[in-house]
């Protein structure tokens, strides 16, 4: 069978209960994209890259059984699933500009050329 076409259209990150524009809020700040949509209550909202510029769509959505996970991994926490990668070109300021936008710098650090920071939830994201 041929593979058929495929393209990442969206990434979405989870948000506690109600709090989805709170968060989406904090990446709209951190990378400069524009919140476009959101749903009712606080449960879902969307993040598009401003005109000119690439990259998916960003949904946060709320959940009721949110639990803020741990980084790095631990056996009996409640572990990120997936994280998002942000390449920039300056790591010191990017870091500088994070920790500005809500960001907290994680405790364990395992790159050299790699930030983990967590979101305002707790979510880890790296700056590379």
């Amino acid at each position: 069978m041929t593979r058929p076409q495929m393209q990442v259209g969206t990434v979405t990150i989870t948000a506690a209960p109600a709090r989805a524009r709170e968060l989406a809020e904090f990446y709209e700040r951190l990378l400069g994209w524009p919140i476009v949509a959101e749903g009712p209550k606080g449960g879902w909202a969307q993040l598009r890259p401003p005109e000119g510029e690439t990259g998916p769509t960003i949904n946060i959505e709320s959940d009721r059984e949110y639990e803020r996970p741990v980084w790095p991994s631990t056996v009996s926490g409640q572990n990120a699933t997936m994280h998002l990668d942000i390449g920039v070109d300056d790591l010191d300021e990017a870091v500088a500009w994070a920790l500005e936008a809500g960001a907290t710098l994680a405790n364990e650090q395992s790159q050299e050329h790699v930030r983990v920071m967590l979101d305002a939830h707790g979510n880890p994201f790296c700056l590379c």
